[in-house]
């Protein structure tokens, strides 16, 4: 009976040390400016920007607004992005893995080919987020886009905490 009881509870803590959550430090540290360049689908585009991460909000929750500007494919696009990034529990002390979105505002300008102005429109978007971050600051991400912003982004990056 003494043998059973051993048994079972060291099942119930392997189980639990599988799917415990990992300590804090598996996120990365804390907030800060960062900085990002890419490359975007349709528009297909080269794109740079800035976005400001704040510590966690509540459990793994972030707000990271960031403003990004394409160049290419006959036009310039501003997309101002306050979204929400979501850390998920990952083992490792140095790397996370996080995943988010949130609205865009998505600024076109058409370059019209040097022939007089061209025209400009602001549209709604929404983006949807992966990525992947080291503790000291790199990240690698990849977006989808829905409505009128871009179909597909892969941005690489850095974050200055």
């Amino acid at each position: 009976m003494a043998l059973r009881g051993a048994v079972l509870a060291g099942v119930l803590a392997g189980v639990i040390g599988v799917f415990a959550p990992p300590p804090a430090t598996a996120q990365p540290g804390a907030g800060g400016i960062g900085l990002r360049a890419g490359v975007s689908a349709n528009p297909d585009q080269f794109f740079f920007g800035m976005h400001y991460e704040t510590d966690p909000l509540f459990d793994r929750l972030r707000f990271r607004p960031g403003i990004e500007v394409g160049f290419g494919d006959n036009l310039t696009l501003i997309q101002i992005n306050p979204e929400f990034t979501y850390w998920l529990p990952v083992k490792s002390r140095d790397w996370g893995v996080y995943v988010g979105g949130g609205p865009a505002i998505n600024i076109y300008s058409w370059d019209n080919n040097g022939h007089g102005n061209g025209d400009s429109d602001v549209e709604p978007g929404i983006n949807f987020m992966f990525g992947l971050a080291h503790r000291k600051g790199f990240f690698a991400e990849m977006k989808v886009g829905a409505i009128d912003s871009p179909d597909f982004k892969f941005a690489v990056g850095y974050t200055f905490r």
